[in-house]
């Protein structure tokens, strides 16, 4: 008879320790899922932002998303043949590394794949992140409050106040395309109200039906 793979024990021995009842309550959730969706894809992301996060599961709320410690979630999905809770998982396992997570749904994969392709949210740069743009200020009139001249130029912006006018004496590079963004300048950014910051995700592989399918590398 072929071997069953339900129901099979899991072990945390190999974790560090620390936060075990979390750690239990992911791999429990995890095996759940297994059972209760058609498809599981791991994902891969940057940029993620609570607020993004949040709005995807209100779009997709017949759906699941799983972010965690990867091996936490490969511990679920099973790491080898022997390991794994159904056929296959062990392949998709691999896959859990760098800033992934699992989606469990379904809905038909036409439609899950069209809709990530699409899917983009921009967002404010933090310090820290490489600039995306080389962004200049022009000199002139900017659209801040005379009351934010002194604010200003602590964060390094050449201003002066012209009839009242919150004004750039001269045009200033703010960032340069590539150099992670210092404090300061992602400050800047955000008072102008420029969002350079994208968030995407891209599907790496699928599990459905115990089959194993890569999707992109």
């Amino acid at each position: 008879m072929p071997r069953s793979k339900r129901n099979k024990a899991v072990s945390l021995t190999q974790v560090k320790p620390g936060g075990r009842p979390k750690k239990e309550g992911l791999v429990q959730n995890v095996t759940e899922a297994l059972d209760t969706y058609d498809s599981i894809y791991v994902f891969r992301f940057d940029n993620l932002r609570a607020s993004t996060l949040k709005a995807l599961r209100m779009m997709h709320k017949e759906d699941r998303y799983f972010l965690g410690k990867n091996k936490i979630m490969q511990i679920a999905l099973g790491r080898t043949p022997e390991e794994e809770p159904k056929d296959n998982l062990h392949k998709l396992s691999q896959h859990l590394t760098g800033t992934s997570g699992l989606f469990c749904t379904s809905r038909p994969r036409k439609q899950i794949v069209d809709f990530f392709k699409k899917y983009v949210e921009t967002d404010y740069a933090r310090s820290g992140t490489p600039a995306t743009v080389t962004h200049i200020i022009p000199a002139g009139p900017l659209p801040f409050q005379h009351t934010m001249v002194d604010q200003l130029r602590k964060l390094g912006l050449p201003v002066m106040l012209k009839t009242g006018v919150v004004t750039c004496e001269r045009e200033h590079k703010l960032c340069t395309k590539g150099v992670p963004l210092t404090p300061e300048q992602a400050q800047v950014l955000k008072l102008l109200d420029v969002k350079t910051c994208e968030f995407k995700i891209a599907l790496v592989a699928v599990w459905e039906n115990n089959n194993y399918t890569e999707l992109s590398k």
